[in-house]
């Protein structure tokens, strides 16, 4: 597993670490649109199997 803290030897920052995880968040989400566009019927699948499991899901 290739390292994945940057070279330098200052730990990250609370910051650096929250703009880290919301720019993967941003990449993430595009990536998931990406796909439901060119698969809609698998998107649409997908969509119904976490409605499902949103209905069944007990508090």
């Amino acid at each position: 597993m290739p390292d994945t803290q940057p070279c330098n030897e200052e730990p990250e920052t609370a910051a650096q670490r929250r703009a880290r995880r919301a720019q993967f968040l941003r990449d993430l989400m595009e990536a998931r649109a990406l796909r439901d566009r060119v698969q809609p019927r698998r998107a649409r699948a997908a969509r119904m199997r976490q409605q499902m499991r949103m209905r069944t899901f007990r508090w």
